[in-house]
């Protein structure tokens, strides 16, 4: 591999109004779409990977109506969705297939997921196992790969389980599954991983969660909409803007509107025990999430160790941080 150093013509100053954050995007998309109601998002992002949600929602019955950067989701409940008439494209996106094997595992039909070529070399059976322990039938390639096929059933069973490894797409699917449980789902979450769907589940159906410590309770519950949610900047977006200030000289920029869930900012974390000057600067919750604004300043960065317990909250930045190495 050749690696070329292309000098910067001079430094980052200004303010960036960074674009809504895909993780929640994803999610308050699923959950919208399982409401009663409507709900209405602001500052939604473009990306494939979204889009590609979108379109296995409406394949699947939800009226979803795009203006530019917003997004009008009109709920058809937990029990409106109905049988495709076709395999639900999800393209390269992950997030896209293991929440959607969740919810499709309370559903009363069959349905094949689909990916491209990158998505149907990954590993599945970390979201088919437990949600086939609550009910679901589902079948990959002997290589435990996509296609993925889905059997739904109502009601699922009920169950505790705890994470083998840190994956917030493995818990989110199962607390989807647990919206047709016969009783309370618990996932035990030592890892601390990133609570999107918690917070709008919350947000959507108040007290419907229990979260004590690493172990988080839900009950069946309807899902009532009829809100807005502005969605916050994109922490993964904000960190690489981030990582150019930090290693220019001269350099001082302000991110507006950023996510500051603490699930999600292990990279600033990381970036200031490097020496990067950096200021969070809370506003306000906005919806479910905490948001505001991230100032960077260039400085002289020195090497650093990174504990595994860090992982989970910096995980799509790893690339990101080996390059600042």
């Amino acid at each position: 591999m050749t690696l070329a150093q292309l000098p910067a013509a001079r430094p980052l100053r200004g303010a960036v109004n960074v674009p809504g954050d895909k993780s929640i995007a994803h999610r308050a998309l699923i959950l919208g779409a399982l409401a009663e109601g409507t709900l209405r998002l602001s500052n939604f992002p473009e990306g494939k990977d979204v889009l590609s949600t979108c379109l296995c929602l409406r394949l699947l019955g939800a009226d979803l109506r795009r203006d530019g950067g917003k997004m009008e989701i009109r709920g058809t409940g937990l029990h409106g969705f109905r049988a495709p008439n076709s395999q639900l494209p999800c393209g390269n996106s992950g997030t896209t297939m293991r929440l959607l094997m969740g919810l499709l595992a309370g559903q009363p039909f069959e349905t094949v997921l689909t990916g491209d070529a990158s998505l149907s070399a990954r590993p599945m059976r970390r979201v088919a196992d437990p949600l086939s322990r609550m009910g679901a039938r589902i079948k990959l390639t002997d290589a435990q790969r996509p296609p993925v096929r889905v059997r739904g059933r109502r009601p699922l069973s009920a169950f505790s389980y705890r994470l083998p490894v840190p994956s917030s797409q493995v818990k989110s699917a199962l607390l989807l599954a647990g919206l047709w449980a016969d009783g309370e789902t618990c996932v035990i979450d030592p890892f601390g991983t990133r609570d999107h769907t918690e917070r709008i589940l919350e947000y959507l159906s108040p007290g419907c969660l229990q979260r004590k410590g690493s172990r988080i309770r839900l009950k069946a519950a309807r899902l009532r909409s009829d809100k807005a949610l502005a969605l916050p900047g994109d922490a993964s977006s904000a960190a690489a803007l981030a990582a150019a200030a930090a290693i220019i000289p001269g350099s001082d920029i302000t991110l507006r509107g950023v996510l500051l869930n603490g699930t999600r900012l292990g990279f600033f974390r990381a970036l200031r025990r490097m020496g990067a000057r950096i200021e969070l600067l809370p506003l306000a919750v906005q919806g479910a999430e905490p948001v505001g604004d991230i100032r960077v300043r260039y400085a002289p960065l020195r090497a650093v160790r990174v504990e595994a317990r860090m992982i989970a909250s910096l995980i799509d930045e790893v690339p990101l941080l080996a390059v600042l190495a």
